[in-house]
């Protein structure tokens, strides 16, 4: 019987460090790295591994074939007293993202509200980052984005929506922010990455095959279900509809069936995403002293709430706070497969290997 290697714990910050360095080697600018490196080391540290540091490896690849620019020259125009519009230039989308939440932190200070998109950007990462720089600074913020099909639309047979993600936070006084970042389908695609490169089956009911059969293997998968599964999938399908109106129709970029694939053949053309920000100031609505008393007697309730059997209830954002304290101490699971990729990363940019780096700074 063969033995399956076990994942290795690598610190957050040497992680961080690694993916920044090993960017920025690659050719791009420092500033777009930092971001790149600061989005995927906080997912990751979240517990999002789908949409953390596992990332690296294909990050590199479409920057070295061109699709993503290295040096992007962001542009952000004003276009009303409390709208924006941030142009990528075809940078990562994490780095234009980071800066349409500033802008609409900036505009929704003075204006109470605030709308920022971006266009011609690309793939970045998970949405739940920018809410959060946002909450962090006080505002209420909501983050939408649509991708190419992945996903089945509700009694259809070829994949059509995106797993298009939408994120939503919210500042709690004397607690990190609370937290909603979800994809639009059962689970990311990503997500099926991530299992088929540790070797695990799927759960049941949440993917298909090439015969439009389930499938628990991750290698045999063509398209995803919307939330709400085979019978309740309206309703995941209209969310990612209206991801679409959001973040293609509100942006001028293209819908999810006629974007270029993630992955796939041409991996140079710019794929020219959009994604949609907007930002609340809460005072601007409610005093700051009564927002607060209601989070925090609306959570209270929530998590008091009596639960299952040996479960617990808790509020959006528990789960991944609990996997920050968690893995704070740990460091993040780095699955073989996914070392051995950073390892040629490093031979391949001269840089230090995960490892020695970790028996150096630890």
């Amino acid at each position: 019987m063969t033995e399956v290697a076990e994942d290795q714990a690598v610190p957050v910050h040497i992680l961080e460090q690694f993916v920044r360095d090993a960017l920025t080697a690659a050719g791009s600018a420092h500033e777009q790295a930092a971001a790149v490196a600061s989005a995927l080391s906080s997912a990751s540290l979240r517990g999002v591994d789908s949409h953390g540091v596992r990332l690296l490896p294909h990050y590199l690849r479409v920057l070295h074939s061109g699709r993503v620019t290295p040096s992007p020259r962001l542009q952000v125009k004003r276009t009303l007293l409390s709208t924006a519009v941030v142009d990528a230039d075809n940078g990562f989308g994490h780095y234009a993202s980071f800066r349409a939440v500033a802008e609409g932190c900036a505009m929704a200070g003075q204006a109470g509200v605030a709308a920022v998109s971006v266009i011609n950007s690309s793939h970045f990462g998970a949405a739940g980052c920018y809410v959060l720089a946002a909450a962090e600074q006080g505002f209420v913020a909501f983050a939408f984005a649509n991708s190419d099909s992945f996903v089945l639309p509700h009694d259809g047979m070829q994949p059509f929506h995106g797993t298009n993600p939408l994120a939503f936070a919210a500042p709690i006084r004397d607690e990190r922010p609370y937290l909603v970042d979800m994809a639009t389908s059962i689970v990311p695609w990503n997500r099926v990455q991530d299992y088929r490169s540790r070797g695990r089956k799927l759960p049941e009911d949440i993917a298909v095959g090439a015969t439009g059969a389930m499938t628990t293997d991750p290698g045999e998968v063509t398209a995803l279900l919307p939330l709400g599964g085979e019978r309740f999938g309206f309703k995941g399908a209209a969310l990612a509809s209206m991801m679409e109106v959001l973040s293609a129709v509100m942006t001028g970029m293209a819908h999810c069936s006629r974007l270029i694939p993630m992955v796939g053949g041409d991996a140079s053309t710019p794929r020219r995403l959009g994604h949609f920000f907007i930002v609340l100031k809460p005072d601007a609505f409610v005093s700051r002293a009564t927002y607060e008393r209601g989070m925090a007697a609306y959570l209270d309730d929530l998590r008091s709430s009596p639960p299952k059997p040996q479960r617990q209830v808790m509020a959006p954002g528990d789960r991944e706070w609990a996997a920050v304290d968690r893995r704070s101490v740990t460091g993040i699971p780095m699955p073989p497969a996914l070392l051995a990729e950073y390892r040629q990363i490093a031979e391949a940019f001269g840089l230090e290997d995960l490892q020695l780096r970790k028996a150096r700074m630890t």
